[in-house]
């Protein structure tokens, strides 16, 4: 691999992960991330644990998933969600293991 295709490559991923930083950068959805690291959630329980509106968390969710940060699928009539990648939840988990205890 020469030179040059390595940096290419350095800064794509760090276009990558720069995306991915600011995704979380905001109090709610890394809420909302958090409690998804105990496992799959239906919309109204993440509703109820974060203390938010049905709306907002509509909001979170949507574009948590268009940001390629959680999946979604159907149980019945409920929709259930859970983090996408186990890289995520890994960087998560080292977030409050340093910043939440």
């Amino acid at each position: 691999m020469t030179a040059a295709i390595s940096i290419l490559k350095m800064e794509k991923t760090c276009d990558n992960v720069s995306q991915i930083l600011k995704a979380l950068a905001h109090p709610g959805r890394l809420l909302v991330l958090g409690h998804l690291l105990n496992g799959p959630k239906a919309v109204g329980e993440l509703t109820d644990l974060c203390a938010i509106s049905q709306s907002q968390m509509s909001h979170f969710l949507m574009r948590m998933k268009i940001e390629g940060l959680v999946t979604v699928e159907r149980e019945g009539k409920f929709r259930i969600y859970s983090i996408a990648d186990k890289r995520l939840g890994r960087l998560l988990q080292t977030i409050q293991r340093e910043y939440c205890r």
